[in-house]
């Protein structure tokens, strides 16, 4: 096993597939010389050189309308929009054009197009550029949406997508890049639609993804000392989306909080709330709980903008007021 950060992590699965793949391509704002807003693709302009990885202009629309165009006809290209907030300026491409070309041309075309982008809050970028619009993506079918919170999971989902034959979505939080974690040496890949239990409990299950696991990961650790088992479970991919692994931590603890970064009205997490309400019914001691983003505008001030993000003793005070344990 090495020890990486999760930029490291993806910078390996890129470089992996470059090396690996004369049609895998880059492009991007600021990804070749400026060597990448978040250091991802440092170096990599001088080892590939301007044929692999591409400056591009700033024009979302056009970044993802060229990456769509390219996947048509052969190559694999890699996109990265530097934060999910600029994809609503490439929206049509993304929803009307990539994740609809495969069933509009039954089956003749394909779009092997990974869109690496960056999502989540606690940065200090205000309203524009601190939203998270996974959810909204996952609600489109066509589209694959993938979410990871370790350098374990960054790099072997990123490998699953870049071998994938249809548009996925790499939303990549922007408060991760750092995160330390051991990575095996040898080759894996983990497949789309596979949860992750990252802690086994007893008493309530709680349900995140991205960021919001490490939250969910701390509450479980002070609930250790008031005398509570939490199970964490991270979902790694919102479309295809693994029920199973929720349905049967839920039937063994019979309580569950789905703690998501997003806003609550419209969130992601209500569509999971009502397959847990609808399955798991008969098993549930209490009302399958959420804890969402405020819904409000990101603020820039950081005290306040803290105030609307999900932390640990929000999840903690969530869990004892419906269940009173």
């Amino acid at each position: 096993m090495s020890e990486m950060r999760l930029r490291e992590a993806l910078s390996l699965g890129l470089s992996e597939a470059l090396d690996n793949d004369d049609r895998v391509v880059l492009l991007g704002e600021d990804i070749g010389k400026y060597q990448g807003s978040y250091a991802v693709t440092r170096g990599f302009f001088e080892k590939y050189g301007e044929d692999r990885i591409k400056d591009t202009p700033i024009s979302e629309a056009g970044i993802v309308g060229c990456g769509i165009g390219s996947a048509m006809i052969g190559l694999r290209p890699i996109v990265e929009i530097m934060t999910i907030n600029f994809l609503l300026m490439a929206i049509d491409q993304v929803v009307n054009h990539a994740a609809k070309l495969r069933y509009m041309s039954n089956g003749q075309i394909s779009v092997p197009l990974v869109i690496r982008t960056v999502t989540g809050g606690g940065a200090q970028l205000a309203a524009t550029h601190s939203q998270s619009f996974e959810g909204w993506l996952a609600s489109v079918p066509g589209l694959k949406v993938v979410v990871p919170s370790d350098p374990y999971d960054a790099l072997g989902l990123l490998r699953t997508s870049i071998e994938d034959n249809d548009p996925v979505i790499f939303a990549e939080h922007a408060l991760l890049y750092g995160v330390n974690g051991e990575v095996p040496e040898e080759y894996y890949s983990i497949p789309f639609g596979q949860a992750a239990v990252k802690k086994s409990g007893t008493d309530v299950t709680l349900v995140a993804y991205s960021k919001m696991v490490h939250e969910c990961l701390e509450a479980a650790e002070k609930f250790e000392s008031m005398g509570v088992s939490a199970e964490v479970i991270d979902l790694r991919t919102l479309r295809p989306l693994d029920t199973n692994t929720v349905f049967e931590s839920v039937k063994k603890t019979n309580r569950v909080i789905i703690v998501e970064e997003c806003w609550q009205t419209g969130g992601f997490s209500g569509e999971l709330v009502s397959k847990v309400q609808e399955e798991c019914f008969d098993y549930l001691d209490g009302p399958v709980g959420r804890v969402s983003g405020l819904d409000v505008p990101a603020p820039y001030n950081g005290t306040l903008e803290a105030a609307t993000i999900p932390d640990s003793d929000k999840i903690i005070e969530a869990v004892r007021r419906l269940y009173a344990i």
